[in-house]
């Protein structure tokens, strides 16, 4: 089977979906790799690497060619035309993608699987999860950038001075981002609030130190506490759907001037009443004078880690799909959840509601 590689065009995106030695893996099975020429370079990888892995440098329509394009984001609004009915393995997030995305998938009756709704035997998501486990790492140290009064912050150094603590974090979410978010603010020293759903992950998160809580996330509970906060990090998650509006924009409004909000969600539609998508080169805005950072590819800003991360997921799934083709996920009902369109119709009713198009939904047989 041919496999392409296309390089990302989305704003900083430095990823690439396969590696010089995740290409040595799939020529070694007797598949042509085509990779397009300097897909590979934000992440340190040159098309020599490639060449010596048994894969070929082609053109952005060589790569586009293949029978399975494999990529790390959805593909954007100059590339719908080379959606031509082949498989495209990557991320979608098409619940809070435009339609115009899902629109061209049908219409050209391309195969999308998305690595987010990919799950595991024990109903996980493994091509979602070191992705997320990045972002929430990440979150931290973004607001904790953009709390400096140079930023506009309200100058607040979450840490730990002298043997006394400084910053109050509120982290949204028992998930994978809001483990990884809690991991990275507790060692600084701050104050950390966990609001989730789950009260037997408590112990997890107290686990961290002194200073992290477990509470359970009402929206009384979060007002109560957002009002001094000095950053919230949004980490909600429903698979395949849109996140929901756990932060109200009346809580946002209650907020201190110069507060930092890192909505990990947005590349769901966002769990914050008033985040929008914002990019590597202009990340944040401001919105009742609270800072509002909400890029929509996180990972993006440290491309080397984030692929070797994501690709050590993502290559045993990209194997069996080019060993069996798409039969090959039809006959694993965990994998095949990871398919959201499939001969022009929406297989993820997720993805369908949240789109208002249900009538274009058909269950996968």
């Amino acid at each position: 089977m041919k496999v392409g590689v296309p390089k990302e065009i989305k704003n900083n995106e430095n990823r690439v979906s396969v590696t010089p030695d995740g290409a040595a893996a799939l020529v070694e099975r007797g598949h042509e790799v085509c990779v397009e020429r300097g897909a590979g370079l934000g992440a340190g990888f040159a098309d020599a690497d490639y060449t010596q892995a048994g894969a070929w440098i082609g053109a952005v329509a060589e790569a586009w060619s293949a029978d399975v394009v494999v990529k790390v984001k959805e593909p954007l609004a100059e590339e719908y035309s080379r959606l031509r009915g082949q498989i495209v393995f990557t991320y979608f997030h098409l619940a809070a993608a435009s339609e115009a995305l899902t629109d061209a998938l049908l219409a050209s009756g391309t195969t999308a699987i998305a690595y987010e709704t990919v799950e595991d035997e024990q109903g996980r998501l493994p091509l979602l999860a070191p992705m997320s486990a990045v972002a929430g790492s990440m979150a931290p140290l973004m607001g904790g950038y953009h709390l400096a009064r140079f930023n506009g912050g309200r100058g607040m150094l979450l840490g730990e001075i002298l043997g006394r603590r400084y910053g109050k974090v509120l982290v949204v979410g028992d998930g994978v981002v809001g483990q990884n978010a809690a991991r990275v603010a507790a060692a600084t020293g701050a104050r950390v609030l966990v609001f989730g759903r789950r009260a037997e992950r408590a112990a997890t998160f107290t686990a961290l130190g002194p200073n992290v809580e477990y509470l359970a996330s009402t929206a009384e509970a979060i007002a109560a506490e957002i009002r001094d906060a000095d950053l919230l990090v949004g980490a909600v998650l429903i698979e395949g759907a849109r996140a929901p509006h756990v932060v109200s924009e009346a809580m946002v409004r209650s907020m201190t001037d110069g507060a930092v909000i890192v909505d990990v969600s947005i590349d769901q539609g966002g769990c914050v009443a008033t985040s929008r998508p914002t990019t590597h080169a202009n990340p944040v805005f401001i919105e009742h004078g609270v800072i509002h950072y909400c890029v929509t590819n996180m990972p993006g800003a440290y491309p080397r880690t984030s692929t070797f991360a994501l690709t050590a997921a993502t290559l045993p799934y990209l194997i069996r799909l080019a060993d069996g083709g798409i039969k090959a996920v039809l006959d694993d009902p965990a994998f095949a959840k990871g398919i959201n369109t499939f001969d022009g119709h929406l297989t993820c009713h997720a993805v369908a509601d949240a789109l208002g198009m249900t009538a274009r939904y058909k269950l996968l047989t």
